[in-house]
């Protein structure tokens, strides 16, 4: 089975006025989906073929076609799945005493999580991951993630894409504004429900 964008749960627009509709639009059918067709091609007729993207991510650190594309495949899948519409807000329940547990506070959380994607040099990712039953946050270059054992070990519950396109049209250089902004759309209900999966 040749891996397949996930289905949005939710029209480009949703997310606005913080994620224009032409952003989402542009990142998930081109960016997205060369990134899907990509890795099926780089995995064609080869012993990951078949495999489970984890699988795959976790076996490819001497494969850059695969690892730079198995990453960007799953690490979008990830985010499009933990923002919605009508969303942002805080956390409650098991995550949130988690946040205040690791980080101190919620808004101590976010200086730490914005801070991760505001210092990643050049494109990448920031993180929220669980590691041994505790949350910590890092960040990534270009399309690598914690499962590669890049930036921090751990299952990511949390993802913030850096790369210029997931912002370039709205926010052009003012990376810090988007990074705001995504708080915006952070389903929270996701988050603690791989939260729970993951500790």
């Amino acid at each position: 089975m040749a891996f397949e964008l996930p289905k949005l749960g939710y029209a480009y627009d949703a997310l606005e006025p913080h994620i224009d509709a032409r952003t989402m639009e542009i990142h998930y059918t081109k960016h997205h989906q060369a990134y899907a067709t990509n890795l099926n091609n780089a995995i064609a007729g080869t012993d990951m073929e078949g495999k489970s993207i984890e699988y795959i991510l976790q076996n490819c650190k001497d494969k850059p076609a695969v690892r730079n594309n198995g990453g960007g495949f799953w690490n979008h899948n990830l985010f499009w799945e933990v923002m919605a519409p009508n969303a942002g807000g805080t956390p409650t329940g098991e995550l949130a005493q988690a946040i205040n547990d690791a980080f101190g506070t919620f808004e101590h959380f976010k200086e730490e999580f914005s801070k991760a994607g505001a210092t990643r040099f050049g494109s990448g990712w920031a993180w929220l991951c669980v590691e041994g039953g505790k949350l910590v946050v890092c960040s990534t270059a270009n399309q690598d993630n914690p499962l590669m054992g890049e930036g921090c070990k751990g299952t990511p519950i949390l993802a913030m894409d850096v790369w210029e396109h997931a912002y370039y049209l709205n926010y052009q250089n003012r990376r810090p504004d988007y990074m705001n902004a995504f708080f915006n759309v952070i389903n929270w209900d996701v988050v603690a429900k791989k939260f729970a999966a993951a500790k």
